[in-house]
């Protein structure tokens, strides 16, 4: 849906309504309540006729309702005999032939039609009157005094359970709120979760979702408070104040709203450019988010280097432009309220200035205009003023909320991109079954292209170019090659974080892009070069290769894996909590976990990217013991840049690329002998052993 399909004010709020909708009987209540407020509210506006009558005029409400009573009888027998007239000079007209008579009935009628609606008017006037001044006014106290300490003591009951009421709204609004965005919450993650390597990444990858996960999702939030209350409750109160207003005095009241197009424009243009400025700035935190995220995780190359003022440097490029993006907003917000305002004393104005004439020169007409159906006093005129700024209060609300509205309508925009988003690894509908795998993988004809980021319009050159490879089941694959040569992309399309643009990958002679996402990654183990592991203890981290396995099983993969060496060392042994990705432990001590949550899955296919190339030499070393014997019988792939001595022990065969290309394959013999790449790499490696 485009922005300008949207609707103007909450747009994409919209999205928002299913989220809600559980929580409905809240939300009905809420608005029962809004209800009542504004009702209040007029209650309490009202209040300006009686005091003025009291206060300023000193009438009595009684005479003042019996001269009501006595002119609208007056009124209805004036009208009622008017009426009998006209139907006499009607009656008298017949049926008449001729375009004259014609056009007197016409007009006779139209008249007739006119008189009518005048006397239901009056009919009305005289019974309401009647009815208040039996019901309520005969009640009142006689004494001026008494009379007007009831009325205040009435307003301060009224004001009292209008505060009430107004509690009430945004305490169930706050609750219906929190509901519904952690409902959204946990629906974005639940989508992030299932989206593929290459669409996080375009996403912005980890401060680019952090930034929607929170300080999107908090505008949002925030819009919805608004939507949930101040959005129902002053447009209820501008109402009920419209009305009491339109029972007043209708036509200066309708005088009064022709500025209600202008409004509306000005609120168009303003919602425009406030939606437009805060997608700019919400992206502008994303790129804040990611500069702080860099400089935290690479604190240390930071301080080694001697970094801080290039990391303060591009902070403040990016504080900069944040600040830029957000002033814009600021300016923006700031011209509602005043525009708007000015907009509704304006409406006031043309409706006071009219009634004030009629009032002080006592008629009814301006230029031959009829402004009021009798003569209106100072009273009337009053609470026709009052009724008028009450409705200006709500309004100026109303600009304020509207503001936030179109930031939020631009956050959910963003949540709700995230919900949307398809991966770009697809499930199957009928996904053809596969069995553990005891045959072979083929890699065939693969070409291979990351996409390019959203805000980038040139294409990434191609990471693989017709790349082909057959495993055996339980072989042991070493691919080499140097970076960028697309050795970790090749491999990597095995698990499917991403799938190829033209070739095949075929897993027991089944294409992986039709068997199910679960089936084929319920076979796979990997361990990376940047060692993952989760704030829980070491038992949990193992553990989460498979949350199925006995304690038993976890403690063997431990032994085999060579973790209880070092759990003497802890203060908790099995049980040790490791910190924020492991950052307790040394870096040898975090792979040997790595690797016992890949024993402990007992996988048919194990992939190990670069998972040594960080470790110390005695740590490795146990690694590769631990690889020679735990390997057998299972198909495995090992990342590496080179061969070392121990790793030659547990290999297959080895597999060279090249800019993309198997360039050549075979053993270590074969290799060093004939192929000049892997010579190279070999070597490489070998010298900084020698020194």
């Amino acid at each position: 849906m485009t922005e300008k399909s949207k609707p103007a004010v909450i747009g994409g709020l919209t999205r928002i309504l299913p989220y809600c909708w559980p929580y409905r009987k809240r939300l009905f209540l809420s608005f029962g309540f809004a209800v009542l407020v504004a009702l209040f509210w007029g209650l309490n506006l009202s209040v300006a006729f009686p005091v003025v009558k009291v206060l300023l005029q000193g009438e009595k409400l009684t005479d003042y309702a019996q001269s009501r009573i006595e002119s609208a009888r007056k009124d209805v027998a004036f009208q009622s005999a008017y009426i009998e007239r006209l139907n006499g000079r009607i009656a008298e007209l017949g049926d008449e032939p001729g375009r004259r008579e014609e056009k007197e009935r016409i007009e006779l009628l139209s008249e007739l039609s006119q008189a009518q609606s005048r006397l239901s008017t009056a009919s009305r006037d005289e019974a309401f009157m009647s009815w208040l001044d039996q019901r309520v006014i005969r009640h009142l106290p006689e004494d001026q005094f008494d009379l007007l300490a009831l009325i205040l003591g009435v307003l301060l009951i009224a004001t009292l359970l209008r505060g009430y009421f107004t509690y009430m709204q945004d305490q169930l609004t706050g609750v219906v709120v929190e509901l519904t965005t952690m409902s959204i919450r946990k629906e974005c993650f639940r989508r992030v979760l299932k989206l593929d390597f290459q669409s996080i990444s375009r996403e912005g990858g980890t401060p680019g979702l952090m930034s929607r996960f929170t300080f999107d999702m908090n505008v949002m939030s925030r819009g919805l408070q608004l939507l949930g209350g101040k959005f129902f409750r002053e447009p209820l109160k501008a109402i009920c104040c419209i009305v009491l207003a339109f029972m007043v005095n209708w036509r200066l009241t309708l005088l009064s709203m022709i500025v209600l197009p202008v409004t509306g424009l000005v609120f168009y243009r303003f919602g425009r450019s406030l939606k437009k400025a805060s997608h700019r700035m919400m992206e502008s935190m994303s790129r804040l988010c990611k500069t702080m995220e860099e400089a935290f995780d690479s604190i240390k190359i930071v301080l080694a280097y001697g970094g801080e003022r290039r990391h303060r440097q591009r902070f403040h490029r990016e504080n900069k432009e944040y600040l830029a993006k957000s002033l814009k907003i600021v300016r923006i917000d700031s011209l509602t309220s005043p525009s708007t305002e000015f907009l509704a004393m304006c409406a006031v104005f043309l409706a006071l200035f009219p009634g004030a004439y009629l009032v002080l020169r006592g008629t009814t007409q301006i230029w031959g205009i009829k402004l009021a159906a009798s003569r209106m006093d100072i009273a009337e005129l009053s609470m026709l003023y009052v009724l008028l700024i009450g409705t200006l209060d709500p309004i100026r609300r109303l600009s304020t909320v509207y503001s936030v509205l179109k930031r939020s309508s631009a956050a959910a925009d963003r949540v709700f991109e995230l919900v949307d988003k398809q991966p770009l690894v697809q499930e199957v509908a009928r996904p053809l079954p596969l069995h553990r795998h005891c045959g072979q993988i083929e890699f065939r004809n693969i070409e291979f292209s990351y996409e390019s980021s959203e805000d980038s319009e040139s294409e990434r050159p191609a990471a693989l170019r017709d790349a082909s490879l057959t495993v055996e089941h339980g072989e042991t694959i070493v691919v080499v090659g140097e970076n960028g040569s697309g050795k970790s992309t090749l491999v990597n399309l095995l698990p499917r974080y991403y799938d190829p643009q033209r070739g095949d990958v075929l897993v027991d002679g089944v294409d992986i892009r039709k068997c199910s996402l679960r089936d084929l990654r319920g076979q796979l183990a990997v361990v990376t070069q940047e060692t993952l592991l989760f704030d829980e203890s070491i038992y949990e981290n193992i553990r989460y290769g498979n949350p199925e396995a006995t304690r038993e099983e976890i403690l063997d993969a431990a032994r085999r894996a060579h973790v209880t060496d070092f759990l003497d060392q802890l203060p908790d042994g099995l049980n040790t909590r490791i910190g924020e990705r492991g950052g307790k432990l040394s870096g040898g001590q975090r792979q040997r976990i790595a690797l016992a949550r890949a024993i402990v899955r007992n996988p048919a296919i194990m992939i190990l990217d670069e998972a040594t190339s960080a470790v110390d030499a005695q740590s490795e070393l146990l690694i590769h013991a631990t690889l020679k014997d735990f390997l057998k019988g299972r198909t495995s792939f090992i990342i590496s840049h080179s061969v070392t001595p121990s790793m030659l022990a547990f290999t297959s065969r080895i597999v060279v690329m090249e800019q993309g290309r198997v360039v050549a394959q075979g053993t270590h013999d074969q290799l060093i002998g004939r192929c000049p790449q892997y010579q190279r790499l070999y070597h490489a490696h070998r010298r900084p052993e020698a020194a």
